[in-house]
Parts: C-alpha cells; sequence; structure tokens
C-alpha cells in the first residue's frame, strides 16, 4: 500500500487525466494505493457561476485569441480521450469551486472521497453542469449516496472550510505547489504534473524496493 496525497482542482483537465494515469500505472504495477485528495482552487476569486465559455475565460487568463484557446482545449480533449475522458469543453460551465472541495471533504468522511473526485470531474468535464451551483453539488452528493438532507446541510454551512483552505495553506506555504495536480508519494517523493504513465510506474517501482529494502 502506498500512501499518496494529490493536491487537485475539479476543474483542471490534467488533475482528471493524471489521476487516470496514476490508476493505471498503479493497477499495471499491481500496487495498492492510499488516496488522501486535498483541495486546491485553481482561482478562488471565481464567481459561483461563470457563464463564460471556457474558450474565453482560458483566452483571457492567459492572454491567448480564443482560437488559441479553443485549440489548447481540442488538444487537451484529445489527450483526455486517450485516458477514457470524454471532455467536452465547449460546453463546460466554470464557477468557483470552494463549495465542491468541501463536498469532496464530506464524501471522503463517509468512505468515498476518490469516487467523489470522479463524480464532480464527469460532471463538469463531460456533463456541462455548473461546478459551483448547488444543485450541481446536490445532485453529485446523490449519486455517492448521501442524503439530501446533509448536502444541504453543508451548503448552508461552513462545513469543512477550514479542512479546504489548511490543504492551500501547505501547498502554498510548506510545498511552493504552483500548479496542480501536484502528487507526493509516501509523504516523501513529489510528482507535479499529469505526467506520463511510466514516470508514475517508476515512481511506485522505487518506493516498493525502498521498502522491500528497508
Amino acid at each position: 500500500m502506498v500512501a499518496v496525497d494529490i493536491w487537485s482542482d475539479v476543474v483542471c483537465p490534467f488533475c482528471f487525466i493524471g489521476k487516470r494515469r496514476l490508476e493505471a500505472a498503479a493497477a499495471e504495477e499491481g500496487v495498492p494505493l492510499e488516496v488522501t485528495w486535498r483541495a486546491f482552487e485553481l482561482n478562488p476569486d471565481a464567481p459561483a457561476i461563470d457563464p463564460r465559455p471556457l474558450a474565453e475565460r482560458i483566452a483571457q487568463k492567459y492572454g491567448r485569441t480564443i482560437e488559441q484557446a479553443e485549440q489548447s482545449q481540442r488538444q487537451i480533449a484529445d489527450m483526455a480521450a486517450h485516458e477514457g475522458i470524454e471532455f467536452n469543453w465547449t460546453t463546460a460551465r466554470g464557477g468557483n469551486t470552494f463549495n465542491a472541495h468541501r463536498l469532496a471533504k464530506l464524501a471522503a468522511m463517509v468512505g468515498v472521497g476518490d469516487r467523489a473526485q470522479d463524480v464532480l470531474m464527469r460532471r463538469y468535464f463531460t456533463d456541462g453542469e455548473p461546478i459551483g451551483a448547488n444543485e450541481t453539488l446536490l445532485a453529485a452528493g446523490l449519486e455517492l449516496g448521501m442524503s439530501g438532507e446533509d448536502v444541504a446541510a453543508l451548503l448552508a454551512s461552513d462545513a469543512f472550510a477550514d479542512e479546504v483552505r489548511q490543504d492551500q495553506a501547505i501547498a502554498r506555504d510548506e510545498l511552493q505547489v504552483e500548479g496542480v495536480p501536484f502528487f507526493v508519494f509516501a509523504r516523501k517523493y513529489a510528482i507535479s504534473g499529469a505526467q506520463p504513465r511510466e514516470y508514475f510506474r517508476a515512481a511506485l517501482r522505487k518506493i516498493a524496493d525502498e521498502t522491500a529494502g528497508a
């Protein structure tokens, strides 16, 4: 069993791609993972719902033309498809992810933390649901087997807000994380970005070799 802490945002396509690549690498190496998902907001100042098309948001953020942004999203969608992810970037509806991270914390507490990442990312990337809308998060919670009352209570409170902020403080102040996904294996080996599958396999083999020689 290898412990992995993953800093991620549910609207980060490379986080979804990196998740799939890590899972495939672990399966190929026959290594079970103990994953702890850590919150990271790519745009903490985003409104709850951002009605602008994704390409427009990307163009403004990175100083690109709309055409350049659209081309980059097509390339990411192709990369995602290789990992079995349907990335419908033309219908992706952005927004603030703080509450999605809080929901993910509740999901982890009831034992469905890893599945929560899949559900939230699929609803954003594939289904085109506004990730910052309470309706989206309520539906995600129900899909994960939570009660509507529990999810509504979460959204009406500040539950897990401190945990989300703590994750981000660790990323910023201790690890100097500048982008996600960011993986920390066995509390000591870090990998930044959605690296190729073989890169993850090599890291898992290294940890296995160290464990065997201990």
